[in-house]
């Protein structure tokens, strides 16, 4: 029998799309090198992984709770994530016409005036790279935390140290590099798994703790009572307290940089995209609920010997040791999983940002492996970074918070940067029209959703720099500012130096000439590098 006719029509249409999708790719001047293989299926779980809203809530819990009490937390949760859904679908349209593993930063140069779609693009990458990177870090840390916490819950006597948490956080980065090196074929399959496991896991603790939990808190505790212990007024409690659930809301992003692995990344990486917003809205809105309900002393619960407020949550409920380090292990399990996800899609980013010659030893940071098809030093240079922002928490707890408000500012102001670049280009006649990609909004629908997104982002932006406690001194000052206005001169700095002449970015030959945006084009004939050689030449 001819090989040919054991081939399956699923399977035809599998390969069709991926070649379709490769051929796409080259019009966007790349050739294709990372293996496709994750399916819609996947890409969700491996996105909801990220995403995931109610673990990430539970990391935080206990700001929100001291700051404005669980009235901000819960209506300040449905705001949040009403306006996360308008960036969501903005991005998604860009997604759709331009699945590249750039994301944001090649948006916004297809979307900006050609005069400063560069420059934007390349200060849009730094923090794109700041924001995935360090919540690489964050993440790790978590997973530290819930591990350590469980320790210390089973074996009173046991005092964590923060050198312990470093240490367990080094552990997790190399896990994570294992799978990511030793194993990138199952990432697809560990993705899915990880969505059911998410699912069930948010499913048995949330039954269990409202079964277990015999001394829950009134409904005017959780929808009325305002609580303040920042030393702020109402109205500054309240907009910290809103903080809490953008931390819980992002890294929404996570398809477009694994686009160049989907088999059909234009149709399905927007569908992953607002369905793991959805999700991670509906899950963190009724965890959010339950820990509220569950809730016990708060001065108890803020100072748990654990380390984790929500650990100590589920000992009040169950006052069972086994069944709290049952529930905290399934938690751990995700943060795990995360930890691999967030491993690949930042040293994606870090790969296609070296691609475009945006980084110091771009030629090296944008290999590909032939054998297994992954970026290995990309991938290295990914868990290197992550390490070292966890080792600042050895000398200093305000340092390494500083880098959990950055992870969050890197992705919001990287997600500001394409929705402005968006209505940029459309002011100045750039770019007039609606996207024409599977995923796409009626224009004016699509400038309405840009316009309140970017609003929100502004917003978050300017709140994560406020200190979270008064009287403010130097260990509860917030260095967001300082580290951010770090960031971006290192961007200037060398964009001064090497990037104005060798950054490059995507073309769009699809487009007419009137509307087509080439970075290439952009550069001198004689400043114009190809790099790596990863770009195709003649596209």
């Amino acid at each position: 029998m001819d090989v040919a006719e054991k081939t399956t029509p699923a399977t035809h249409d599998v390969f069709a799309s991926s070649a379709n999708e490769d051929v796409a790719l080259e019009k966007f001047g790349y050739k294709q090198e990372l293996q496709r293989s994750f399916s819609l299926l996947d890409m969700i779980g491996f996105s909801f992984s990220i995403v995931t809203c109610w673990t990430a809530l539970s990391g935080g819990f206990i700001i929100g709770v001291t700051a404005g009490g669980p009235p901000v937390m819960v209506f300040g949760w449905i705001g949040v994530c009403a306006v996360t859904l308008t960036v969501a679908l903005s991005m998604a349209e860009m997604c759709s016409r331009w699945p590249v593993a750039g994301g944001q930063y090649s948006w916004v140069a297809l979307l900006a005036p050609p005069r400063v779609s560069r420059q934007l693009s390349y200060i849009t990458g730094w923090f794109m790279l700041t924001g995935v990177l360090a919540m690489g870090s964050v993440n790790n840390s978590f997973a530290a935390n819930f591990i350590l916490g469980q320790a210390n819950l089973v074996f009173s006597d046991f005092t964590i140290e923060r050198w312990h948490t470093v240490l367990v956080t080094y552990a997790v980065a190399a896990w994570s590099f294992m799978i990511n090196v030793f194993a990138p074929h199952l990432l697809n399959r560990l993705s899915r798994t990880i969505l059911v496991w998410n699912i069930c896991s948010f499913i048995i603790i949330t039954v269990t703790l409202l079964a277990t939990n015999h001394h829950k808190q009134s409904a005017t505790f959780v929808f009325q009572d305002f609580q303040n212990f920042t030393g702020f007024g109402q109205a500054m409690a309240t907009v910290i307290g809103v903080l809490q659930s953008c931390f819980g809301m992002c890294c929404y992003d996570a398809p477009s940089h694994m686009a160049e692995e989907m088999t059909h990344p234009s149709r399905d990486a927007p569908k992953a995209m607002i369905m793991s917003v959805g999700m991670g809205a509906v899950t963190g809105f009724v965890f959010l609920l339950t820990l509220c309900f569950c809730i016990g002393d708060i001065d108890n619960t803020a100072g748990s010997t654990t380390g984790v407020p929500v650990i100590q949550i589920f000992y009040d409920s169950t006052g069972s040791k086994v069944g709290t380090c049952f529930m905290a292990s399934m938690v751990t399990v995700i943060n795990l999983v995360c930890a691999v996800s967030l491993l690949a899609e930042g040293s994606r980013s870090l790969f296609a940002f070296a691609r475009d010659n945006g980084l110091p030893f771009s030629r090296v940071l944008s290999r590909v492996t032939s054998k297994r098809h992954i970026p290995l030093n990309a991938i290295v240079a990914t868990v290197i970074v992550q390490i070292a922002f966890n080792s600042i928490y050895f000398g200093t707890v305000t340092g390494f918070n500083t880098i959990i408000s950055i992870a969050t500012t890197g992705f919001y102001i990287s997600y500001a940067l394409p929705l402005f670049a968006r209505l940029l280009g459309y002011i100045c006649n750039h770019r007039t029209s609606a996207f024409t990609g599977p995923f796409g909004l009626r224009l004016p629908l699509s400038l309405t959703m840009n316009t309140l997104g970017l609003l929100f982002l502004l917003f978050a932006f300017v709140t994560f720099n406020f200190p979270s406690m008064a009287p403010v001194n130097d260990e509860n000052m917030n260095y967001t500012s300082a580290a951010i206005g770090v960031i971006a001169l290192v961007g200037i700095g060398t964009w001064f130096t090497t990037a104005h002449k060798q950054f490059t970015g995507p073309v769009d030959v699809a487009d007419s000439p009137s509307s087509s945006t080439s970075l290439r084009s952009n550069i001198e004939a004689g400043d114009a590098v190809v790099g790596s050689g990863k770009h195709l030449s003649g596209v």
